[in-house]
């Protein structure tokens, strides 16, 4: 299951850091502007991140391997950013301010968890 949801969950990122390296104006305007995001989708973002983290959690909750730390905490994660989105959004979207660098340094993380990931998910032998 470790080698599974890394194949989904590291070009996921990779891309998502790519995105915030390549488009970064446009993530920052969308950062500032979700103070005003519609409810409903902040409601429906953090559902979303809710369930993809505890179906993650549901299927993977090991932390023997490297590996395994990782992708369960991908899960961790996406529950953890879902609950908030859900239970407090006033504090997850406070003070939306993201420098350049703040940004650059998302993107670096991203790229580096994701291209764990996939190369888990894509290269390394379990066998």
């Amino acid at each position: 299951m470790t080698q599974t949801i890394a194949m989904i969950a590291g070009p996921y990122l990779l891309v998502t850091g790519l995105g915030f390296l390549f488009s970064s104006d446009f993530y920052q305007r969308m950062i500032i502007d979700s103070v005003n995001a519609d409810r409903m989708l902040i409601n429906l973002s953090g559902a979303v991140h809710f369930v993809v983290g505890l179906v993650i959690l549901a299927q993977h909750f090991q932390w023997s391997t490297a590996p395994e730390i990782v992708v369960s905490m991908v899960g961790v994660g996406a529950t953890a950013k879902g609950t908030t989105l859900i239970a407090i959004p006033q504090l997850a979207l406070k003070s939306p301010q993201s420098s350049g660098a703040g940004l650059r340094f998302s993107a670096a993380g991203f790229l580096a968890v994701g291209g764990y990931l996939a190369y888990v998910g894509y290269l390394a032998d379990f066998s």
